[in-house]
């Protein structure tokens, strides 16, 4: 009998001590994670965008020469000529339009765009491009699917 009141007693003190230590350890990390936002406050401020690069009359020249020789009409600006330029390389970049196979012409701001497709999900798609680049003021469509 004093073997078990001896073994019984020797539980409950490291039980004792188990607790006594979990609750200091919890106390301190509770206090440190408490203390390490202390520091002063910064606010979060929106990223800017980039500017849109200068597009000088060489690069617009250039542009019109390409659009030339690929049988694509640039109207005389300035604009028209950054509209085709963007407008081209998003379908360049969108691999879910045959980009080489549609002209892209731009005049005021209004893009025809004219070629061949195999799928409406194309023709659609480089609609959509086209009509999300700035500068576009209007889109107009002239596809043939191809067999």
């Amino acid at each position: 009998m004093i073997l078990k009141a001896i073994l019984l007693a020797t539980g409950l003190l490291v039980s004792a001590i188990a607790i006594g230590a979990c609750s200091e350890a919890t106390t301190s990390n509770s206090n440190a994670n408490a203390n390490a936002n202390t520091g002063p406050i910064t606010t979060r401020t929106e990223p800017t965008a980039t500017p849109t690069p200068r597009y000088s009359e060489e690069q617009a020249r250039e542009e019109r020469e390409r659009a030339k020789a690929n049988k694509e009409t640039i109207g005389q600006s300035l604009e028209d000529a950054w509209v085709h330029t963007k407008v081209v390389a998003k379908l360049i970049g969108n691999s879910q339009t045959p980009e080489r196979n549609i002209n892209v012409d731009v005049v005021e701001g209004a893009v025809t765009l004219r070629g061949q497709v195999d799928t409406a999900q194309a023709k659609s798609e480089a609609e959509r491009v086209a009509k999300e680049t700035d500068g576009v003021k209007s889109v107009v469509k002239v596809f043939e699917y191809r067999k």
